[in-house]
């Protein structure tokens, strides 16, 4: 997936979407000047291209929203405002319905939006400073996340998590340069992911150029196996599409060569590159990237069954969006909640507090601090009622772990809910 400069469609880019494959654009502000212009600039990418073509734009709201007052479209708020100031979920639908209304008409398939970040550095300076974190709550983010995606649903707009692992504790930007996270990132970042996984609600997951030497010492997460492929897929069981973050980033550009940033993103797991131009070495970004991969598919640097994963997934995301499979409207019943566990902290043993308005099959299990599953309490149905569940490690299946930070997840149906809990031994 890559971008272009200018407002109209480039000599170069044609050839790329009629002759080379090209899977995908993105549209920058620089882009758009008005909802006619880009929806013609649209209708004409499209018509261009061999197959069916992928249509990105950054629309969260707010500070990053690539149609805006300054291109004919309003003004919107930010995340932070909606999920933390107002925190109303009539407000949160109110302006997603309008932007996925824009993006419908214009023209777009996917808003790579909404920010699923937890607002855990208020001064993080991609995230927390341009207010594009809904809450410093995961619970909170998942909830708003949830109703963004449910109303671009509605408009047939496919959305994208960003940015796994999660980049709201950042105190460095990925776009300047090297991003650590080592040391502030917790796994109740992985929160609003696992929810919008467990619901099926995750269209698309954007990986961020973002070092955690917890989860790889050596690779950031979006050149990462073990982020990607481990975590992502095998831990949290997403079998959706994958798109990196844009790889012209500092954080890759400036530590890693170009032919070994793709190699190491293909390696990872990852489906779609993406990419802010169309040239590179005045050339075609596209026919260099071809080239690249295909050689190291040929010399065995790639698997080639990892091509074919991809683009498996990648063509089903597009029957998807082709049979309008991925838009059945999100329903998030209001029968559960999970109340608390008590003593907290605790040495030993506590007790976890759960209340059912009506009969639900209810999940209820334990994760450790990087996300791994430590113990399954309930799944079962249960009748509606109130029920308190003890939890004591060191008995039965359950091993006796170090102490710390562990997480106690709820969900029934369609809802999830996450609380933390501190184990001193």
């Amino acid at each position: 997936m890559v971008g272009f400069a200018g407002t109209t469609v480039p000599e170069s880019l044609k050839v790329d979407l009629g002759t080379r494959g090209l899977g995908g654009v993105i549209l920058y502000g620089a882009n758009i000047t008005g909802p006619l212009q880009v929806q013609t600039l649209n209708a004409q990418l499209k018509s261009l291209s061999q197959g069916m073509l992928l249509i990105a734009v950054d629309q969260e709201g707010g500070k990053v929203a690539r149609l805006s007052a300054s291109n004919g479209f309003t003004a919107t708020p930010t995340a932070y405002r909606l999920g933390t100031i107002l925190n109303r979920e009539d407000s949160t639908r109110a302006w997603a319905a309008i932007m996925a209304g824009w993006l419908q008409q214009s023209g777009f398939t996917i808003d790579f939006a909404p920010d699923a970040d937890v607002n855990v550095n208020p001064r993080s300076p991609a995230i927390g400073y341009y207010e594009r974190s809904y809450s410093k709550d995961p619970d909170t983010v998942s909830r708003h996340t949830s109703w963004f995606i449910d109303e671009f649903h509605k408009k047939k707009i496919i959305t994208t998590l960003k940015h796994f692992p999660g980049h709201g504790s950042a105190a460095t930007d990925s776009h300047l340069g090297f991003t650590d996270i080592t040391l502030t990132w917790s796994a109740m970042e992985l929160i609003p992911f696992r929810s919008a996984i467990d619901r099926g609600i995750a269209d698309l997951i954007m990986v961020g150029h973002l070092y955690n030497a917890v989860i790889d010492s050596v690779y950031p997460a979006s050149l990462s196996y073990k982020t990607v492929t481990t975590l992502l897929r095998d831990s949290l069981h997403y079998n959706g599409v994958v798109v990196s973050d844009e790889l012209f980033m500092n954080a890759i550009s400036a530590n890693y060569s170009f032919d070994d940033a793709i190699e190491l993103c293909v390696r990872s797991g990852t489906d779609i590159l993406l990419f802010a131009k169309n040239i590179y070495n005045d050339g075609s970004l596209t026919a260099y990237v071809v080239n690249s991969i295909s050689q190291k598919v040929k010399s065995g640097t790639i698997a080639e069954k990892m091509i074919d994963s991809a683009y498996q997934r990648i063509q089903r995301l597009k029957m998807r969006i082709l049979t309008n499979a991925a838009f059945a409207s999100l329903d998030i019943p209001r029968e559960s909640i999970l109340l608390a566990n008590y003593p907290n902290p605790f040495n030993g043993a506590t007790i976890i507090r759960y209340q059912l308005c009506a009969p639900e099959f209810v999940s209820l299990k334990i994760f450790d601090i990087l996300g791994r599953e430590v113990s399954t309490l309930v799944h079962e149905q249960q009748s509606a009622g109130t029920y308190s569940m003890p939890f004591r490690f060191g008995t039965g299946t359950i091993p006796s772990l170090a102490s710390g930070v562990y997480f106690y997840r709820l969900q029934t149906g369609a809802y999830a809910e996450t609380k933390r809990m501190l184990y001193i031994k």
